[in-house]
């Protein structure tokens, strides 16, 4: 564009010197053809334009939008048309407690009061891109900082909304996935009028206030001392129980053992052990009847 209005600037200073009174006049001539050849030459560049990757053009004529879009690679247009390139590409906006997480320096994070009148601090990310056939529309109703039109200030408002649906516990632990499923739902539908498709939202953070941390902590750890409580009295029970039965097998023993044995078979058992005796290796004192009860005998090693 630039090289055009150089062009036409030369060939109107050509004709403005073609007079014969004037001692430049000589120069007229061929200042008009570089301005003819640098007209051209410009038009000839303003008419093709490149579109990156990834990108799509807007054409807008004297403040008209066209509806026709511009494609990847190399495109001839008007070469008078402004051509604004809009990114198809997915991108992201999060809004963090961190100086240097969010788009906007400093705390940026979005302050919610939840149903029970506390306040809950929120860091989120929103991943979007353009719909290409929306580019134009985009351009005309919105502009080029949709991002600050559109994306910020419908999360923000969205997550607001819903969040007094909600107590402050909930929303840090098992509701978090219902209200994150609640506001993408509701984002979605709002960024879909205006042109852009919502991809994912991420919840990254839920702040709660210090009071209700700690309540949330005591809670958790009464939870865990009552656990391994549990689990003490389940094993104090589980060894209690092993040794009834222990106790019961032997009683049960004992009782079957003084049931069966008598006096003919102890002496049975008493002349098996004398004939091993007998027959063992080792130097031994076997002095038989006893005076004890039932007539066992003593034996007396000499070692």
């Amino acid at each position: 564009m630039f090289l055009i209005v150089v062009g036409i600037i030369l060939v109107i200073a050509g004709f403005a010197i073609d007079t014969p009174a004037l001692t430049l006049s000589r120069y007229a001539r061929p200042i008009k053809i570089t301005g003819i050849i640098v007209a051209l030459a410009g038009a000839l560049t303003a008419s093709i334009r490149q579109i990156d990757a990834g990108t799509i053009g807007v054409q807008s004529l004297f403040g008209k939008v066209n509806k026709n879009i511009l494609p990847n690679g190399l495109n001839v247009v008007n070469p008078l048309v402004e051509v604004m390139v809009f990114d198809t590409k997915t991108q992201n906006y999060t809004m963090s407690a961190a100086n240097s997480e969010g788009e906007i320096s400093g705390d940026d994070a979005i302050r919610v009061l939840s149903s029970d009148g506390l306040e809950v601090v929120i860091d989120l990310t929103v991943l979007y891109r353009i719909v290409p056939t929306e580019a134009p529309n985009i351009y005309q109703q919105i502009g080029s900082d949709y991002k600050d039109k559109i994306v910020r200030p419908v999360t923000r408002t969205r997550i607001r909304d819903n969040a007094v649906y909600y107590d402050a516990v909930s929303l840090y632990s098992r509701k978090r996935d219902e209200f994150q499923d609640r506001i993408y739902k509701a984002i979605d539908k709002d960024f879909k009028d205006r042109g852009l498709a919502l991809e994912q939202l991420l919840i990254r953070n839920i702040n709660l206030p210090e009071s209700v941390k700690k309540t949330i902590e005591s809670k958790i750890n009464a939870e865990q001392d009552a656990q391994k409580m549990e689990f003490v009295l389940q094993k104090e029970r589980q060894e209690a129980e092993r040794k009834r039965v222990e106790a019961k097998g032997i009683s049960d023993y004992q009782q079957i053992i003084a049931s069966s044995l008598t006096d003919r078979q102890l002496q049975y058992e008493m002349i098996n052990a004398q004939k091993a005796l007998a027959e063992s290796s080792n130097a031994k004192i076997v002095i038989l009847g006893g005076g004890n009860k039932g007539g066992v005998p003593f034996i007396l090693n000499d070692k």
